[in-house]
């Protein structure tokens, strides 16, 4: 539990303080909420994943509102925005007027910025996107003429051998050189943002679940309980809140369990929700040999991402990754806790050896060693096609005060700020 405002009592602070120690089962009523304590609080921002914590500095930064973020984790970004490429990605691969066409463009600058600003490790790097053979050579044209559509600056067109310059160990027939786009330390940049808005009052309440909500005369209430109450929930009662919290504004940025929340605030309309698809990415590290490249490498984008790529460490360390594995979903309830499965098994790197050795013909046998993976919060399947970033207001929903986002997978990272920039836009107007 870090720091509290002055404004938000003593009294919430202790009943949350108890609420996320407890490993009592969620209390449950049947007297429509009567029974339960409520109290109330001016902002309240659901996750504490990099969008939430950008949404909850701008809130309490630029807006001067005050701010109370939970996440049923034991500490800040422990989901999607812990387990990426970590690249500042540039505009390229996204429709025209699309949200992430747009905030992937203004989030890039905002987080150069950013990162200057306030000495976050980070690096322009550069981006090599490589067709492998000449069936390919039409989708790298299609992708520069989108990008030039969305206002990246500098792309160029290489043929193999100028790329090849660049990096010898590099295979293909053309290259589209994209030179802003970077990597970042992503941890240092949440780890940032955290005490940039604490210091401005923001309070982070961590093992706090919200498993819900409801409408009170157009007023949404949000349920809570403590994480390890969760976690000892026999799975046949009924779920109900500790703690009933009733924010004047509250945004939904529970990342891969943001649908399951939105489902469980009655009195939201169903048939706006969108349905949750998740893809597994898994990524693995080259070992026992110096770095072969110096740039980022991506291949052409296949269904559901973006390809194995090559993505650097700050240090210089290669990881490649992620593939693409559809899984099934997660009850509700697990997916509060983030209960999927991690695991990233020796086996999986015979996949990796031929969609790498496409363009990196060197790879030698043996020399992949697992990662880490992670799971994206797609709103798509397979046989789908790609969807947008979806941000939910009164506009759609009709509630006065909430925003929900939905599907915030790649580029999510580079984004945050621009979505953040329009959250607050959205809530404040």
């Amino acid at each position: 539990m870090m720091k509290l405002t002055n404004s938000i009592t003593k009294t919430l602070f202790q009943k949350i303080k108890n609420i996320s120690n407890s490993s009592k089962p969620p209390f449950s009523s049947s007297s429509l909420y009567k029974s339960i304590p409520k109290e109330k609080v001016d902002c309240l921002v659901i996750g504490a994943g990099i969008v939430g914590i950008a949404i909850a500095k701008e809130l309490s930064v630029n807006h001067c509102r005050e701010v109370l973020v939970v996440d049923s984790a034991p500490i800040f970004g422990t989901g999607t925005s812990s387990r990426n490429s970590e690249v500042i990605h540039a505009g390229i691969y996204y429709p025209p007027n699309t949200l992430k066409a747009a905030f992937c463009f203004r989030g890039k600058e905002l987080l150069y910025k950013y990162c200057k600003d306030h000495e976050i490790p980070h690096k322009q790097i550069g981006k090599l996107i490589v067709a492998t053979g000449l069936s390919e050579v039409p989708k790298l044209t299609a992708l520069m003429t989108r990008g030039i559509q969305n206002g990246v600056e500098g792309l160029r067109m290489m043929e193999g051998y100028e790329a090849t310059t660049l990096e010898p160990e590099l295979q293909c027939v053309k290259a589209l050189w994209s030179p802003s786009s970077g990597i970042v330390d992503s941890h240092s940049l949440m780890l940032s943002l955290v005490g940039e808005a604490e210091s401005h009052g923001t309070t982070f309440s961590y093992n706090t679940a919200v498993i819900g909500g409801h409408i009170e005369g157009n007023q949404i209430q949000i349920h809570v309980s403590g994480s390890n109450a969760i976690a000892n929930w026999n799975g046949t009662s009924e779920l109900d809140s500790e703690l009933i919290l009733i924010p004047k504004l509250v945004v939904n940025s529970a990342g891969l369990s943001a649908p399951a929340i939105a489902k469980r605030m009655k009195g939201l309309p169903d048939g706006i929700i969108p349905a949750s698809r998740y893809a597994r990415g898994c990524y693995f590290t080259l070992s026992n040999t110096e770095s072969p490249f110096k740039h980022l490498i991506y291949p052409i984008p296949e269904v559901g991402g973006l390809g194995v790529h090559v993505t650097l460490y700050l240090n210089g360390q290669v990881k490649f990754g992620p593939d693409v594995e559809w899984i099934k979903g997660i009850d509700d309830i697990p997916s509060f806790l983030n209960m999927f499965d991690y695991s990233v098994h020796e086996d999986r790197a015979k996949q990796f050896y031929p969609a790498i050795r496409k363009y990196y013909p060197g790879l030698k046998d043996g020399s992949l060693e697992p990662g880490y993976a992670g799971i994206r919060p797609k709103l798509s399947g397979p046989e789908e096609g790609p969807t947008d970033f979806v941000v939910q207001g009164e506009d759609i929903h009709g509630i006065s005060g909430l925003v929900g986002l939905f599907g915030i997978e790649s580029p999510g990272l580079t984004s945050s700020m621009a979505i953040a920039e329009h959250v607050a836009a959205k809530l404040l107007k």
